[in-house]
């Protein structure tokens, strides 16, 4: 290899590591062990990752299916999928073909060092489009690891921190390549999206039509070629979609929590320190669950300041050939923004009323806010572009370091605040429900009901967790998306079970009170069911008083929310 060439890999390597001391620094060494669970299932970072920790485990268990995402034991009648529980099915996938050789209880770990590691090297990759000089691009790819908005999804939106691929279509629609070789790329780039993050697919998805147009355009152009990947690359993102176990929803993509322009970008977020920054004085903001997330950081401001400076001095030539990645970003903004545009908390003005239809559709991406990450990810990038055209990539190189400097002590705040998310815990969490009665009830049941279900509904959580301990199928969930109607119609068949004294064979109830417990009290018989409460939940065991249902011998009892179904610790 070439003095050059060892230099630029000692260069990636350097970038890579920067990532992986990044994510080290920020989150700790802890959560990479595959065999510790504990940070994720302790509590103190909400119930996303108990979410992603269920489907994955429900999901290794379970045989290949078809489409390959199926998961029907977590959820039953209810319906999932390895996509709606946000476990990165392009990693369950691969953990699952590997489960007979080797068991991987949570592979979050890897996966966070990984975005780390993958986000500053592509960076890296991208600011030497425009600068070889080690130290620009050093630096400069630090601060594209060192953002709020990329920071705040892997401290819990874990599938989120996989901002890389944005990084990498922006490299695709910077770089020449050869013909065949591009719309492989963007097929496979869009292929991993789809089997990421819902999000990230149209994002990337955008920026591959944004650079399919420029070719188009091209005098050059090869029309077959471009017809085949117009077909080709959406089709592989429906694909990876198809095989996830996207299209096994029969309907509720708009979700619960809000609808499209609800959790939009308000105009002085990128400007607003929220919890993340220090130097700059606090600014009104939207009352939303994503409203403090899009701060860009003081050196990141700085930074595209001084590059809208530098190309007022020197402009850069290319712009202009460059317009159709510069209207897909606007587009981009555009949804990040809706329809209802908020300055400060305040939507001053609404451009339009959405026709129903648009408006359900458009649900699906209720969180529209996360739009901005391109346009974002994108104006570092000029800004380093214009500053390295305009002084060199030495001066640049000194400019970012400094700049890098600045974002650190900015961020300090968020640093602390992340400080607590993964915080030290047993490797393995000790389980919420205690009771010897739970240790026997799961030997003698073949599925554990929640009544009534729904998303999040009561005791969720401490029930999905003893099923899946223990591995029996349950419908108690917690997933991206529900159909309501399958729902509804689980529900009222539930109810009406239990007032007239039929219950499913094999199934343990758990009851909220209400309607459900009420039923359960009027339909069982005393002299055969049990009909008790065990750590603060009341319970149906239909035929408790009767020969058991299983005639399995009994399991030792569970001492932890990840052992291994039927095991001792």
């Amino acid at each position: 290899m070439r003095r050059g060439g060892w230099t630029s890999a000692a260069e990636g390597l350097a970038a890579a590591l920067i990532g992986l001391a990044v994510v080290a620094a920020v989150y700790g060494w802890q959560i990479l062990p595959p065999r510790s669970t504990g940070w994720m299932l302790e509590g103190t970072i909400g119930p996303d990752p108990v979410q992603y920790w269920l489907g994955w485990t429900y999901f290794a268990r379970s045989p290949w299916m078809w489409p390959p995402g199926a998961n029907p034991d977590w959820g039953l009648e209810v319906g999932s999928s390895i996509f709606y529980s946000d476990s990165i099915p392009l990693l369950a996938f691969a953990f699952k073909a590997l489960h007979p050789l080797v068991e991987v209880p949570q592979y979050w770990g890897l996966w966070l060092f990984a975005c780390g590691a993958l986000q500053v090297l592509l960076a890296w990759r991208l600011i030497g489009l425009v600068t070889k000089d080690g130290l620009a691009r050093l630096a400069g790819a630090a601060l594209f690891v060192l953002q709020p908005i990329l920071l705040n999804r892997m401290g819990g939106h874990f599938a989120l921190g996989g901002q890389f691929l944005l990084l990498a279509a922006l490299y695709l629609c910077l770089t020449p390549a050869a013909p065949w070789r591009r719309p492989l790329a963007w097929a496979g780039l869009v292929l991993a999206a789809s089997l990421i993050h819902a999000y990230l697919l149209p994002m990337v998805a955008g920026l591959w039509a944004t650079d399919w147009l420029a070719r188009a355009l091209q005098p050059q152009r090869r029309v077959a070629l471009l017809a085949v990947e117009a077909v080709g690359v959406p089709g592989a993102g429906l694909a990876g979609l198809w095989a996830a176990g996207f299209f096994l929803l029969g309907g509720g993509l708009g979700g619960t929590w809000g609808g499209f322009g609800e959790m939009q970008l308000d105009l002085l977020a990128p400007f607003d320190p929220t919890h993340w920054g220090g130097l700059l004085p606090q600014l009104p903001r939207a009352d939303h669950l994503e409203s403090k997330d899009s701060y860009l950081g003081l050196g990141s401001l700085l930074l595209i300041a001084a590059g809208l400076l530098a190309y007022a001095w020197r402009p850069r030539p290319g712009l202009a050939r460059r317009w159709p990645l510069v209207a897909g970003l606007a587009v981009m903004l555009a949804i990040a923004i809706t329809h209802r545009v908020s300055i400060g908390g305040q939507v001053v003005l609404v451009l339009a009323e959405l026709p129903e239809r648009v408006l359900a559709l458009a649900d699906a991406l209720r969180a529209s806010v996360r739009f901005f990450w391109p346009l974002a990810y994108a104006a570092l990038f000029g800004a380093i572009a214009a500053l390295a055209h305009a002084s060199g990539g030495r001066r640049t190189g000194f400019a970012l370091a400094a700049l890098l400097a600045v974002q650190v002590v900015d961020l300090q705040p968020g640093f602390a605040r992340l400080a607590g998310y993964f915080r030290p815990a047993p490797t393995t969490a000790p389980l919420r429900l205690a009771d010897p009665f739970w240790s026997e009830a799961t030997t003698r049941y073949a599925r554990i009901r929640l009544a009534p279900t729904g998303l999040q509904a009561t005791h969720w959580e401490e029930v999905a967790v003893l099923a899946a301990t223990h591995g029996l199928p349950t419908d108690a969930v917690y997933l991206a998306r529900l159909d309501p109607v399958r729902v509804a119609a689980l529900n009222a068949t539930t109810e009406d079970r239990l007032r007239w004294r039929n219950p499913e064979p094999g199934s343990l109830y758990v009851l909220a009170e209400g309607p459900m417990l009420e039923a359960a009290r009027a339909g069982h018989d005393p002299d055969r069911d049990l009909l008790a409460r065990f750590d603060g939940l009341w319970v149906l065991a239909p035929g408790w008083h009767q020969t058991p249902l299983l005639t399995a011998p009994p399991a030792p009892p569970a001492r932890s929310r990840t052992a291994r179904a039927g095991s001792p610790e």
